[in-house]
């Protein structure tokens, strides 16, 4: 049996202060990982293990407002600490609560007979080292983004098996991106801006490709 696709809860959790919030994602991600140290869904860490999977709680900051998105039981996990901290501790700020907001949804992810298009809110990490240097040593753009649509594609194809659903048919996609820089565990990382479109519904504000607990690749439904 074939599912068409499923239902993924997910939780947005938004926090703000009386002054600009100056940290970035990973920050927030160090804060929770320490002070709820018990949670390894906070940080993918179990003592001196990481845990190779798709983060079910992701971080990030839009438009300077600080973003925690839970995922399925990352979702149960968040709603649990929600009014368990009134400050955000960060290397050059202690960043007071004074507003907080949370969003449970259900919504639809898998395969679909419609195409929906995506915007990236945040830098996509799309190459490894593998399809990297593929990517740099061929000139031609038509090759490129052949690359990139095929990456596009493991990316959801991983993001299923996180989730245990079975893809019944083919992915379709196409992207539309440029060449960005981002920095990711202190070093360069090549990284595309822009968006795509699929046959495939993804949740908005969950990401990605490669760094999403961190914040990268962060999608948005485009309401057409």
């Amino acid at each position: 049996m074939t599912q068409e696709n499923i239902k993924l809860k997910t939780l947005e959790m938004t926090f703000e202060g009386p002054e600009e919030f100056r940290g970035d994602a990973n920050q927030i991600r160090g804060f929770f990982a320490s002070k709820f140290n018990e949670y390894d869904q906070l940080h993918n860490h179990n003592t001196d293990r990481f845990y190779y999977r798709y983060p079910l709680v992701q971080y990030k900051v839009l438009d300077r407002i600080p973003l925690v998105v839970g995922i399925n039981e990352g979702a149960e996990i968040l709603k649990g600490l929600f009014d368990k901290f009134d400050t955000v501790t960060l290397p050059h700020q202690n960043f007071e609560i004074t507003e907080r907001s949370l969003r449970l949804k259900k919504q639809d992810f898998g395969l679909t007979k419609s195409l929906y298009f995506y915007e990236f809110l945040t830098p996509w990490l799309a190459l490894n080292k593998e399809n990297k240097e593929r990517f740099f040593e061929t000139r031609n753009p038509e090759e490129q983004k052949e690359i990139l649509r095929k990456t596009l594609v493991g990316n959801l194809l991983s993001m299923s098996k996180a989730f245990g659903y079975t893809v019944p048919d083919t992915i379709k996609c196409d992207v539309n991106v440029e060449i960005n820089r981002s920095k990711y565990k202190n070093l360069d990382f090549t990284s595309f801006t822009g968006g795509f479109m699929t046959n495939f519904l993804i949740p908005d504000f969950i990401g990605i490709g490669k760094g999403v607990a961190k914040g990268f690749g962060t999608v948005r439904k485009i309401r057409m």
